[in-house]
Parts: C-alpha cells; structure tokens; sequence
C-alpha cells in the first residue's frame, strides 16, 4: 500500500536551510498497524505530514518518492491531492483542541469529508455523520452533534476527531500522538478504539509516538527515529526484547520499570 523510497525533506527560511528528515525509506502493507517512534524532532511527524500533503507552501523542500497504491504523492498537483486528503488517506491530530474549530458545532466538523468529496444532501451527511460518532463510541451522537468542541471532555473530542478521520473508510489512517494529552484511562479507550478500527474495517494505521509502550500496545512493527535517520526497524517485540542500537536501548531504559523486560 505504502512504499516510502528515500524520502528526504529540507527547510528553506531565508538563507538558512535545515534537513528534517534524510533519506529514509520504509513500506507498509494494507491494513498494517506501523509505529514510528523518536524524540521531538526526530523527523516523525514531518514525515506524516508529508504523507498528508500538508507541507506544501511552507518552504518545505521534499525529495525522494512517496508511493501510495503505487501513485507518488509527492508529484501530485495540490488539486490531485486534495481529492485523495480526509478520502483514501486520513490525519488525526495530536491535540483535538486546538484541531478543532471552537466556532462550528461537532457534527458539522465531523461530516466535512462528506461536504468535500461527495454530493449528499445534508440530511445524508448528518446520517452518515451520526453512524460514525456511534462505531467511535460517542454517548449519545445526537447531542454530541449540537455541542461546540469547548463542551466536549479531552476524550470525547479525540474520538470526535476519529469519526471524522474514518467517516470515508480511508486506506491509511496517520495518528500523530493522539493519545499523548489524554490522561491514561482515555488513552487506553483509545487505542483500544484504534485497534478496532483497524481489525474491524481494515484500515492501515501508521502511528507517530514518543512513547514505546505505545507502540508496543498498538503495532505489529515499528520504526525508530533519531534526528531524521531511521535508525532501527523491524517487529515491536525484538525492538523490545533484541535491539539492534543504542539509541533504541536508551529509548527503552528511559521506560519506568526498564521496557525490554517481559512483565
């Protein structure tokens, strides 16, 4: 589904430029629940961002290829782009507050997708909209889709943000930390909720944290980052149990009660 083949991204300010992200290369199989993990600023979310087509006009340099079902999205015009953004490929934000706009009401954020990419009537929309605040496990979708985003707890707007994501059943769903401002009960619903997502409508699900235990509960595989460089990939338990770099090492031995021992 998704073939990543040197991938390299510069920032240009003025005169000063800065490699983000160096030539890295990785692929993901449809339906595969895929980790990206580093420190801020190991080039993970630029990464996804890339992938989003959201870059584009922010002196973003890109190079390299970024195969999705075989097409680079990196060549793709803005306007070839947006028919594929919040349709084939999805983005849940790390911090739904600040995503969501405090000035519309949930519902009418939730079913955007619908407005952009299809001609139902807002009856439909608000339909569909409502069937999937309910599969995200939303009380009570009908208030939920009156209230303002500033009504709703950490946890309901993530899940606001989710049915949103998959109300058009894209193929790659991108999870910037979406968990990370959630207190621990609520991003353990959430993950939850994601693997669900994935298992029941197959949806592949590249997930960007800092937190290897994280990853460890959601993906089959994940891919380590450090300064733009992917520096060690392959299956979640051997990173855990078997890692191949001292980065990787230090990243595990900063887990309370030491990551790589089985509990």
């Amino acid at each position: 589904m998704l073939d990543v083949k040197n991938f390299a991204v510069r920032f240009t300010d003025r005169d000063v430029e800065e490699e983000a992200v160096h030539g890295i290369s990785f692929s993901m199989d449809a339906g595969e629940v895929l980790g990206i993990v580093g420190e801020s600023g190991s080039g993970k979310t630029v990464t996804a961002l890339s992938l989003m087509g959201l870059l584009r006009g922010r002196q973003a340099v890109t190079t390299g290829q970024m195969l999705f079902h075989g097409e680079d999205l990196l060549s793709l015009s803005s306007e070839q782009m947006r028919k594929i953004q919040g349709k084939q490929i999805a983005m849940i934000f790390q911090e739904p507050k600040t995503s969501l706009n405090p000035l519309m009401k949930v519902g009418q954020q939730v079913e955007e997708a619908l407005r952009i990419h299809t001609s139902l009537s807002a009856a439909e929309r608000r339909d569909r909209a409502l069937e999937a605040m309910a599969s995200v496990e939303l009380n009570d979708p009908k208030r939920v889709y009156r209230q303002y985003p500033h009504e709703l707890s950490g946890g309901m707007r993530q899940r606001a943000m989710i049915a949103a994501a998959i109300l058009l059943e894209p193929d790659l769903l991108l999870c910037d930390e979406p968990t990370t401002a959630l207190d621990a009960h609520t991003q353990e619903q959430i993950l939850a909720l994601l693997t669900k997502i994935n298992q029941e409508r197959g949806v592949g699900i590249l997930f960007i944290s800092h937190d290897l235990q994280v990853v460890r509960k959601l993906c089959q595989r994940a891919i380590v980052m450090q300064n733009g460089y992917i520096v060690e990939q392959g299956d979640v338990e051997i990173l855990f149990t078997s890692p191949q770099t001292e980065y990787t090492k230090q990243l595990l031995d900063s887990i309370p009660g030491k990551g790589r021992r089985r509990e």
